[in-house]
């Protein structure tokens, strides 16, 4: 099991690369670097479908096919949801503001090549999986349960905050309904879960055990990395507003509002 997961690692691995390389070439042509966001959902569904191929014959069959189905599906939503944003729009102003006077080899080492090992790093729990051989049906439902409420979280928020901008009578206002209402990320939220999902999914062996280290950087990016920390940064300095709407409402975990 070993040396197949070895294998797995390796070739996705190069697979991530090659998705890399792809998506800097587009972000040159386009002159928009925002094109690495897209290529993030898409990396892991790469990634996926590649482990699935290159362990074929190895494993179980139903964590492989769980594996690659829960992967797909959130990668390919991310992505699309991602594009459909930012369709139409300039350059992101986080890549405009970090690339500013930068060369292509620091644009493709810092943005591209960074995130395509994150992407290696936490898709960990798939690499192995796919080789896994505990069946560990319990584990495989609480898996999959877990990934759908993160899904839900993550495309139902997208959706609502989508919506509420879309309606002219919301200009100026700030998004506190919804699921906004009990977590001012629910998006983040939700991704932190789908990866959770995954992991209790691809555990199908003590080297799966070890994978653990995935949720927790991903949970550690979403929290304190690039995700609600940054957020929450530019909100306070661009939203008078947001200092009352963060004092009442729990930064990650979904709950009550405050009063």
């Amino acid at each position: 099991m070993g040396s197949v997961a070895g294998v797995t690692a390796g070739v996705s691995a190069a697979a991530v690369l090659a998705v890399a390389l792809v998506a800097f070439a587009a972000g040159m042509v386009l002159r928009q670097h925002k094109v690495a966001d897209v290529a993030w959902g898409a990396g892991f569904a790469v990634v996926a479908v590649v482990a699935l191929l290159v362990s074929a014959g190895h494993g179980v069959a139903a964590r492989r096919w769980l594996l690659v189905a829960v992967t797909v599906v959130w990668g390919a939503r991310l992505a699309g949801h991602i594009f459909w944003r930012g369709r139409g729009a300039g350059e992101d102003p986080r890549y405009e503001k970090m690339l500013r006077g930068r060369g292509p080899l620091y644009v493709l080492g810092t943005v591209y090549l960074g995130q395509g090992a994150l992407i290696w790093l936490v898709s960990l729990p798939i690499q192995v999986g796919m080789s896994g051989g505990w069946a560990g049906t319990p584990l495989l439902v609480l898996g999959g349960l877990v990934w759908l409420v993160g899904l839900m979280f993550e495309a139902v928020g997208d959706w609502q905050l989508e919506r509420f901008k879309a309606d002219p009578a919301n200009r100026g206002q700030l998004m506190d309904r919804g699921l906004w209402r009990y977590t001012r990320h629910p998006n983040y939220f939700g991704d932190a879960c789908v990866w959770w999902g995954i992991f209790a999914i691809g555990c199908g062996s003590w080297l799966g055990l070890a994978t653990v280290v995935s949720p927790l950087v991903m949970t550690y990016v979403l929290v304190w990395g690039s995700g609600k920390r940054m957020t929450e940064k530019r909100m306070r300095d661009s939203r008078p507003d947001y200092a009352e709407y963060a004092h009442r409402t729990s930064g990650f975990i979904p709950l009550p509002p405050r009063a």
